[in-house]
């Protein structure tokens, strides 16, 4: 665990911990298949055990670790049937979002996405799969922020962690940043037309990458996940 991360006194630690736990095994710092120990969890932050356990309850529900009585706490390896519903429910709610959002999205709204457009191509130049995975879901978030539907993207935020590990790992050869970034740039650019229709087939188009850059990485990572 090589990252450093600094509690503050700005929100629950628990949900700190779980934030930091949640980043570090999207981004494979702790592998799929790790066994998470309390004990060093709560030495590393310098915490109690007790925010560490709820931080663990939180990480089973977002289905990224399992609990296995007298065994311990272990980071799930990669379902890929809980990234194809992941995908099938994230599409139907963002289909809804960025229809309305084509249609009534507002100058700042659009500003705001053509901005985190713009910082998306840096992080791309610097080779910064971290910051591009953060400000890819800033620019998903920003669209349901445009219709001031944020809890339609924090429903999407829920169920999407075992997608994420795939996005991660898909970033350097299946789907790099420049072709995200592209069907990013689709979607805007729909939004600006006005288009709904063609803002909804640039959205689907998208998610759909999932579904074609999971066999490949599934083949190269084979020890992280699930046999079928």
């Amino acid at each position: 665990m090589s990252i450093t991360y600094t509690i503050t006194a700005s929100e629950p630690v628990n949900q700190q911990i779980y934030r930091f736990l949640r980043q570090d095994i999207v981004t494979c710092v702790i592998h799929p298949g790790a066994l998470l120990s309390e004990k060093e969890v709560s030495s590393r932050f310098n915490v109690s055990r007790q925010p560490v356990r709820e931080a663990f309850i939180k990480l089973a529900e977002a289905g990224l670790v399992q609990v296995l009585p007298q065994r311990g706490t272990f980071v799930r390896k990669i379902s890929a049937q809980r990234v194809a519903d992941g995908r099938f429910i994230r599409e139907a709610v963002e289909v809804a979002v960025v229809r309305r959002a084509a249609q009534e999205a507002s100058a700042d709204a659009l500003a705001a996405l053509e901005h985190n457009l713009q910082l998306q191509r840096l992080a791309a130049q610097r080779h910064d799969s971290q910051a591009f995975l953060l400000l890819d879901d800033d620019f998903h978030r920003l669209i349901a922020q445009s219709i001031q539907c944020e809890l339609a993207w924090e429903t999407v935020e829920n169920i999407k962690a075992t997608m994420d590990r795939v996005r991660f790992l898909t970033l350097s050869e299946v789907s790099p940043p420049e072709s995200l970034i592209e069907q990013h740039q689709q979607i805007y650019q729909a939004m600006v037309a006005q288009d709904p229709d063609a803002a909804e087939q640039a959205l689907r188009r998208h998610l759909q990458e999932m579904i074609f850059s999971i066999t490949p990485i599934a083949e190269q990572n084979s020890e992280w996940f699930e046999q079928a």
